[in-house]
């Protein structure tokens, strides 16, 4: 082969690997659409414009914090002692390599996709605060957690040198653990401070559901969430001319994600559907469900096994969701359920039917005690920081809105706008439906008989 066309070659290698993960990052936007709409929808009127601000200020707080800080710690951090070797001093925000540079092609898209993968967990910590939060102490919050906390959970166990791969054996091809897992451990200990919304529960402890106030477009939002994972799977894979590998450096194929992608969605719409007795709010988020169950092995799988992980992923969601209500925890749109639980459960399915498998190159092979040690360390680097900065920002009054102004809306006191200035019917729901509500499952109220 002449030196021309080797040239031609690996120019041509170079601009498909950049369009692979530009295509990835313009998928995963559409997670952030489906967050914005799933949250607007699961707020009441009064609140609407609120969650939808919450979701859009994530992007713009979380990138440049991850610009600056958050790519650095990955490439930091892998050994769990920050070093300074080539690769971390290229992701220094100073470097040639962040920025406009024509030698070198990947730099940017790898950030980019990890930007996005950061700014997912704030939109995950983002809807189960709903309706109460300051939005100044949301944003300190999602820009601990998408360019701190998460990130050095990624370098410890979604590194190819991350201790946990190379000391425990971790598998965790699509991010179950450093992303859901730990976005939800932090939400759950900042929920813990938070409090549960005025009117949530009763004094005898008994909930309340408050109810959706637009259940169909907090529906499409999950729809969306769907379609956008599958820009979040893209950007879990190593593409390269050779071939692809996952993170671990083991080699894979779109198809084998393919395939346990839709098992795993339709799978987790299934057993939430079942476990809920059709109530849409937890059926819908059982398909997120699914594919977070398995996520961790999704790259070794067979479908019909994918199917049945995914299916036992989508029944704890409801069950997750009243486990916390027991607590007096009010988790509006279920997200410690559906990405903190379903996490775990992801990690443990992976160590329980792949067991014996390689991890990655040279490393530990996969186990249980190596999940469940996983486990130990991403629910705590999740949940300590969560709870500290929670509790620390409530100490000082700027966690939580003040009463009168919850009860009023949050619209009225933090957006200058009006989302349906010529308002919106009231519907209700026959008393002859009873589903296993929970978190933010539209509740059974009173049924509005039509005229005659």
């Amino acid at each position: 082969m002449s030196e021309q066309v080797q040239t031609a070659l690996e120019t041509q290698g170079a601009v498909n690997m950049e369009f692979f993960y530009w295509m990835s990052i313009a998928i995963m936007m559409l997670i952030h659409a489906g967050f914005l709409a799933y949250e607007s929808g699961a707020s009441r009127v009064k609140n609407v414009l609120a969650a939808a601000m919450k979701n859009l200020m994530t992007l713009a707080v979380v990138i440049p914090a991850f610009f600056f800080v958050g790519w650095f710690l990955y490439n930091a951090m892998p050994t769990g002692v920050p070093r300074l070797d080539e690769l971390a001093k290229a992701a220094l925000p100073w470097s040639e390599n962040m920025g406009p540079n024509i030698d070198d092609s990947a730099s940017g898209v790898f950030w980019g996709a990890f930007a996005l993968f950061a700014a997912t967990t704030g939109s995950i910590l983002s809807g189960a605060l709903i309706e109460r939060v300051r939005l100044s102490a949301f944003l300190i919050l999602t820009t601990i957690l998408g360019s701190v906390v998460w990130i050095i959970a990624a370098s410890w166990g979604w590194h190819p040198a991350g201790w946990l791969v190379t000391e425990f054996g971790l598998r965790d091809v699509g991010a179950a653990g450093c992303v859901h897992l730990v976005a939800g451990a932090f939400t759950l200990g900042v929920l813990i401070h938070l409090g549960p919304r005025i009117g949530r529960f009763n004094a005898d402890g008994s909930a309340n559901d408050l109810r959706p106030h637009n259940l169909p477009m907090t529906m499409l939002g999950l729809m969306l969430i769907f379609v956008g994972f599958f820009g979040f799977m893209m950007g879990c894979v190593i593409y390269s001319p050779d071939g692809y590998t996952t993170i671990f450096a083991t080699p894979t194929n779109l198809s084998a994600f393919v395939f346990n992608m839709l098992m795993g969605l339709a799978g987790g719409l299934l057993g939430a559907y079942m476990s809920s007795r059709g109530e849409p709010f937890w059926t819908v988020s059982g398909g997120l469900a699914g594919v977070i169950a398995v996520a961790a092995g999704i790259d070794l799988y067979s479908p019909p096994m994918a199917f049945i992980i995914a299916i036992v992923g989508g029944v704890m969601i409801p069950y997750g969701g009243k486990l916390l209500e027991r607590f007096r925890i009010d988790d509006a749109v279920g997200a410690v359920a559906v990405h903190g639980m379903v996490g775990i459960w992801s990690l443990l399915a992976c160590g329980i039917f792949l067991a014996g498998y390689p991890s990655g190159v040279g490393g530990p092979e996969i186990s249980i005690l190596g999940q469940v040690g996983s486990i130990a360390v991403f629910a705590a680097l999740g949940f300590v920081p969560g709870y500290l900065c929670a509790g620390a920002l409530k100490l000082t009054g700027l966690l939580r809105s003040p009463p009168e102004v919850e009860i009023l809306g949050l619209d009225l006191s933090e957006i200058p706008a009006a989302p349906y200035p010529e308002g919106i019917p009231a519907t209700g729901v026959s008393p002859r439906f009873a589903p296993l509500n929970g978190g933010g499952a539209a509740p059974v109220g009173t049924y509005n008989a039509p005229e005659a």
